[in-house]
């Protein structure tokens, strides 16, 4: 029996740590009283010129694991037209067509460091770079360090066990349907290239892995140890020019119908010389489409009400809930708790220590209606972004 065969009944047998959940709601209740999240909030401390944590961020190796996994508090059913939804967040990039509409299975731990070798000596990968140390590893494998060959180029490399029911698409320029990670991260670097969004220079498809070379920028670190470095949260100033970028790359992504789904901390990438943000992890993604979506694949903390209340969330929307989340805890060093969000809802909630505008912005995006929410598109537009130092 084989490494690889061997991997995959160790991957029955345990599951630890889920980089995205799938929910699926089919209770549409109007009614669901509010609780508390699963786990507390994280709680905002001050760290001593940030040595103590960078310290400590030394000590662990990079990852791409979630924010902790928070159980969304149920609310009232807002007034929400899903014909009229369906209309107002339909698709408005690209005609891709997917051969596989079935989510990505639960994703598992990989259990032995020899995976790498096991994989890449199968196809034109191994004789392109060279693999160095593990960055992390998250679902269904590792990211390793890796070097191209002819010009030292410093990249990023991840190999992906395949799952029984993963999903492919077919896109341009590509005969064949490819996995759905490779596919979107493809069309969301299509030309003209935004560099919010990290590169994908070289891929490998095989039975059953698949291997992805990206841009590693340097130095950098995930937006998640950056704001900890900070303190546990960061002043508005760089809030502003990291959100920013973000909402760049979400718009992107959208109008080249990606949706991609995970937007949080972990997996956006700041260089800490020159600021620049990059999302990266397309693998909790779909292609964007008309109606909406019924199964949520994403972070527990960064799923909006509607995928609660209704059984149904659509992209635009659910991707401006994910960014106030973001902002929220790069601004306030601490998940949204159920009173937040209540005074958000209300449009009443404020924040020693925080402007109006920031204020403004956060409630703006975590309507509990999703129509109530702040347009995608309109979010550069917002009062809070008119500071002009903000700009990358």
């Amino acid at each position: 029996m084989g490494l690889l065969s061997r991997l995959k009944k160790m991957f029955e047998k345990e599951c630890v740590q889920e980089p995205c959940v799938l929910l699926k709601n089919t209770t549409r209740t109007e009614n669901h009283p509010p609780h508390r999240p699963d786990e507390a909030p994280v709680v905002s401390g001050g760290i001593d010129g940030g040595k103590e944590a960078e310290r400590e961020v030394k000590k662990k190796k990079k990852s791409f694991w979630r924010w902790p996994a928070l159980h969304f508090p149920r609310r009232k059913a807002a007034k929400y037209d899903l014909a009229e939804a369906e209309n107002k967040y339909q698709a408005e990039g690209g005609s891709y067509r997917i051969s596989n509409d079935a989510p990505a299975s639960k994703v598992h731990p990989v259990a032995d460091e020899q995976l790498k070798e096991d994989f890449s000596d199968k196809g034109h990968i191994r004789s392109r770079y060279k693999i160095g140390p593990k960055l992390g590893q998250g679902g269904f494998g590792f990211v390793y360090e890796g070097t191209r060959c002819k010009d030292g180029l410093e990249v990023a490399v991840k190999f992906s066990v395949k799952s029984p029911n993963m999903p492919y698409i077919r896109v341009p320029d590509h005969p064949k349907a490819i996995p759905m990670e490779i596919g979107l991260t493809l069309m969301a670097n299509k030309s003209p290239r935004s560099p919010q969004i990290i590169k994908l220079l070289d891929w490998e498809d095989n039975e059953d892995h698949y291997i992805m070379v990206m841009e590693r920028p340097m130095p950098c670190i995930d937006l998640k140890g950056f704001v900890k470095l900070h303190g546990e949260s960061l002043d508005e100033g760089t809030a502003r020019k990291v959100m920013w970028q973000v909402i760049e790359a979400a718009n992107v992504c959208v109008k080249r119908g990606v949706f991609h789904r995970d937007i949080k901390m972990e997996n956006l990438l700041v260089n800490q010389d020159t600021m620049e943000v990059k999302l990266i992890d397309f693998g909790c993604g779909a292609q964007m489409k008309k109606f909406g979506y019924e199964v949520f694949s994403g972070t527990k903390a960064y799923c909006p009400p509607e995928v609660t209340v209704n059984g149904r969330y659509h992209a635009k929307p659910t991707t401006v809930w994910s960014l106030g989340i973001l902002l929220f805890m790069m601004a306030c060093g601490y998940y949204p708790t159920d009173y937040d969000l209540d005074l958000i809802s209300k449009r009443k909630w404020t924040r020693s220590g925080l402007s109006q505008e920031c204020c403004q912005m956060i409630s703006s995006c975590l309507q509990s209606d999703p129509q109530q929410r702040i347009d995608l598109e309109k979010m550069h537009l917002h009062d809070w972004f008119e500071v002009v130092e903000y700009k990358t």
